[in-house]
């Protein structure tokens, strides 16, 4: 049985050196050492090797196994080191081409614009004020003038978290605006100084959602930054003035910009501001859709009822507040016509910004 392994080791080592692809490797490694081999076969039978004789021949079969695995691992890296060289020699490197450039990470268009707009009323001493994503049906509408099944909520259709049934007067869901923050912010102020509680200048920047049916013009989930101001004297001119400024900063100097009677049950009285079109110069193009006139965002003075929940006296405390998209405004300065390219992740319009 001795004899018989050493043959067999020089028989595989004899067809090893004749192999010179890695195909022929393979099949070397199936024949010499794959489950039918002839070293396979002495383990295999090693119950008709006699008793004295079995641990000699076990030592022996295992030798010839590792020194032909070893044998096997060898040729495999000799063949591989050739066939690199062999590619190097055959194919042309030019070692003056530039490398590949790294691709880097950008921010997210909308992050861009929210950016451009934090700075913009940073200058004008306005504070960022994060406020919470899920909320309750008090604070989403009825502190803000929203009553109990009144027929102005119809507007945003809400993601409630309970179901109908749970819901009661006052359930969680996800907040369909970020106007539940003026509450929060004027509260946390008024707690300060409840007699004589100070101004207010904030803009509350978040997400929003509304179960609304996804198109080019409407998402379910979206960005919202509003803004709101509370003290002595607040008057419409205020707001006017403030955000005519705040179009000319984003838009550019010349952009023209109105205001148009609308409703809101926060504010009163209330409107929507229009920049001129800054792509055709107001003589009507597909963007405007002929108006001459792009809708930016919605404002009004704060109502009363709003102030009064916030913890300001509306006899003593006047306020602006309004609310702004940022993909939106992102659309209409990029001629982007599909809102949900924001949301797609795809990188042929990310790396575009």
């Amino acid at each position: 049985m001795l004899d018989k392994l050493d043959q067999i080791k020089q028989d595989a080592l004899d067809a090893l050196a004749s192999a010179q692809d890695e195909d022929a490797l393979e099949s070397w490694r199936v024949a010499y050492l794959g489950r039918s081999s002839a070293i396979m076969d002495v383990f295999k039978n090693m119950g008709g090797v006699p008793q004295e004789e079995r641990g000699a021949v076990g030592r022996a079969a295992n030798q010839v196994k590792q020194a032909l695995e070893a044998a096997f691992t060898e040729k495999t890296v000799t063949l591989r080191e050739v066939a690199l060289q062999h590619s190097l020699s055959e194919e042309r490197l030019d070692v003056t081409l530039p490398g590949r450039a790294i691709p880097r990470g950008r921010l997210h268009p909308t992050t861009q614009t929210l950016r451009e707009i934090y700075r913009v009323f940073a200058d004008m001493g306005f504070q960022i004020y994060l406020s919470r994503e899920v909320e309750t049906d008090e604070y989403n509408f009825q502190l803000l003038n929203f009553p109990l099944h009144h027929p102005a909520r119809e507007m945003q259709d809400t993601f409630h978290i309970v179901s109908e049934e749970d819901r009661g007067d006052n359930p969680l869901l996800l907040r369909a605006h970020t106007s539940p923050g003026q509450i929060h912010a004027m509260r946390e102020y008024a707690a300060t100084d409840p007699d004589n509680p100070p101004p207010v200048r904030i803009i509350l920047p978040g997400m929003c959602y509304r179960y609304e049916q996804v198109s080019a013009r409407y998402e379910s989930q979206f960005t919202q930054v509003e803004g709101l101001a509370v003290g002595h004297n607040i008057t419409f001119s205020d707001l006017k003035g403030t955000l005519s400024d705040f179009a000319r900063r984003i838009f550019g100097q010349e952009v023209r910009s109105r205001f148009r009677a609308s409703h809101f049950p926060f504010t009163e009285p209330s409107a929507e501001m229009d920049i001129e079109c800054f792509l055709c110069g107001g003589d009507g193009c597909s963007v405007c859709k002929d108006a001459g006139w792009l809708e930016i965002l919605g404002c009004g003075m704060v109502h009363p009822i709003v102030l009064e929940n916030g913890g300001y006296d509306p006899e003593r405390y006047t306020g602006f507040a309004f609310g702004m998209g940022p993909e939106r405004i992102t659309m209409l300065r990029h001629r982007i016509e599909d809102i949900r390219y924001f949301w797609a992740n795809d990188m042929r319009f990310l790396e575009q910004f």
